[in-house]
């Protein structure tokens, strides 16, 4: 699998933003990073051809979830002194550096985005949800028969988290005043 331009500068942008985040000593830079490194992840998902996981990364991750951490440090006291002056411990990053090669040797072997051969592309499925869903479902909506019917636990749970979501971050905004 060979990445185009755009989707190698993502994974870079990524991966430079999960690594700002866990490195950074200021709290709120480390926020804005999280927000950045969660935004970068919804792009992956729209260019993996997955945009209810997009839209669901970008609302709770770098929407509800920033909104959440940044109103934490709002409302807490912060120390005048460096709270966190430890370094990167040499043993740790070489165990997480040992997992990110070990996954990243299982990239090659992936299809190709939009690769005719990758199997969730094959088009016996979707000549199957085509000829069949209607008379399973009574959904005369393709998409929505699968979304309903044939993903409906899977729909419900990101719709659920979703919600779930909203909810905190009004309840929150209505504790500090803001709604």
């Amino acid at each position: 699998m060979s990445l185009t331009f755009l989707e190698a500068g993502l994974l870079g942008f990524v991966l430079v933003c999960g690594l700002t985040t866990a490195l950074l000593k200021d709290v709120l830079s480390s926020i804005i990073a999280f927000a950045a490194y969660s935004l970068g992840m919804a792009m992956f998902w729209v260019i993996l051809r997955a945009p209810d996981v997009a839209l669901t990364e970008a609302a709770v991750g770098a929407g509800v979830m920033s909104l959440l951490l940044l109103l934490t440090i709002a409302r807490t006291v912060r120390p005048s002194h460096e709270a966190f002056t430890e370094s990167i411990r040499l043993r740790t990053a070489g165990v997480v550096g040992a997992f990110v090669l070990v996954l990243g040797t299982t990239i090659p072997s992936l299809p190709a985005i939009g690769s005719p051969s990758a199997p969730v592309i094959d088009y016996r499925v979707t000549e199957y949800y085509i000829a069949n869903t209607y008379a399973q479902t009574g959904v005369k909506n393709a998409v929505t028969a699968v979304l309903a019917a044939y993903r409906g636990f899977d729909t419900l749970g990101e719709a659920t988290v979703v919600f779930a979501a909203g909810i905190a971050v009004l309840v929150v905004l209505r504790k500090e005043g803001f709604v």
